[in-house]
């Protein structure tokens, strides 16, 4: 199941999510349940464990209550839904879940969030699975989280959990650093795209390497004319000083040649099947040739910037789009207003740090 248009999967390993702890995992590892590849199971395959399953699943509970994993979000923000996928679970799937979420300041480890006086708040309460099925879970929170917790009840296997929202980034981060205002990971959105025949544009702001082709953004063949065409909102307005355009591993079909241009304002008129003919469009790089399976790099000097739209000639593939730079003072001030608005009562406060000494 893929996020909903403008929403990400806040759990994703490519994002940086992480499975934390578990209560038990002895028959599926809990790793497995943010694996990025949907679950499959072939029956008939065993190990020292029992049948090698795909998913999260504990042993049967002859005594206490259920099964909880931790999972750390690869990005802070608003939890909007979660997707608990129970595939190819039919006789050993939990009857109902819980969900939790829990705001954090620097790195907690196990002992933080299990302790008696975490601040984890209730998101779902007792709701019913089904087995070898997507159960999609609507979620109506303002607020931003770091972590999330799953219980289930009593016991059993779960093969995915895909945690959809929206970033809600700490502005805090951005201060006297230049920033990948473009990336997922700060909260730039992939607003609109011409064609996403083979893959998804969504892809170009990963804040990770692409590993092989299919990890990028391709379109179909042009055979009438014109060129394709992506537009990204980035994060904050900004004052933009590099671009990063990399056709890593498309060798036969990379984009020919792109141009940069760039808005002050207007991304909220952009819908994902309709780019508004009134957007204030600025050059920012020119037409310029691009070669395959190559990162490339451009010194940018542009104010004011809060919507970039790159043209691909004709058409093609692309692996990623970075965009570097400096938020405005507005759009940093606007950043710190939504975070600040986004902000739980109780927060985990951070770790103090402590001086390690060296070996004597």
């Amino acid at each position: 199941m893929t996020a909903p248009p403008g929403h990400l999967d806040l759990a994703a390993r490519w994002l940086g999510g992480g499975v934390v702890a578990a209560s038990d995992e002895s028959f599926g590892f809990k790793e497995n349940l943010l694996v990025t590849a949907d679950a499959a199971f072939e029956p008939g395959h065993y190990d020292h464990r029992g049948e090698i399953v795909d998913g999260w699943e504990t042993r049967r509970r002859r005594e206490g209550d259920h099964d909880w994993v931790i999972v750390r979000l690869g990005a802070a923000g608003r939890i909007t839904a979660v997707d608990v996928d129970t595939s190819f679970f039919t006789g050993n799937f939990p009857i109902s879940c819980r969900l939790e979420a829990l705001a954090a300041d620097g790195y907690p480890g196990v002992a933080e969030l299990t302790a008696a006086d975490a601040p984890w708040s209730e998101l779902v309460a007792g709701a019913p699975l089904r087995g070898d099925a997507h159960n999609l879970i609507d979620i109506e929170d303002p607020r931003r989280f770091t972590h999330v917790r799953l219980s289930a009840y009593p016991d059993g296997g779960i093969a995915r959990l895909r945690v959809f929202g929206t970033v809600i980034a700490d502005p805090r981060r951005w201060d006297g650093v230049t920033v990948e205002l473009s990336g997922a990971a700060a909260g730039g959105q992939v607003r609109w795209s011409s064609d996403e025949f083979y893959s998804s544009a969504h892809r170009l702001i990963r804040p990770d390497r692409p590993a092989t082709m299919g990890e990028g953004w391709e379109t179909a063949r042009r055979r009438h004319g014109g060129h394709d065409a992506v537009v990204i909102e980035l994060a904050a307005s900004a004052r933009l000083v590099r671009a990063e355009i990399d056709t890593t591993h498309f060798k036969y079909n990379a984009s020919a040649a792109f141009e940069l241009w760039g808005a002050s304002e207007g991304a909220e008129s952009i819908t994902s099947t309709t780019l508004p003919s009134t957007l204030a469009w600025r050059p920012l790089l020119p037409r310029t040739p691009l070669q395959p399976d190559t990162r490339h790099e451009f010194d940018l000097a542009a104010d004011d910037v809060a919507v970039v739209r790159l043209d691909a000639f004709p058409d093609g593939g692309l692996a990623r789009l970075r965009l570097l730079g400096h938020p405005t003072a507005t759009g940093r001030a606007e950043a710190e207003q939504r975070w600040r608005a986004a902000r739980p009562e109780r927060i985990l406060p951070a770790v103090p740090a402590r001086r390690v000494e060296a070996p004597s």
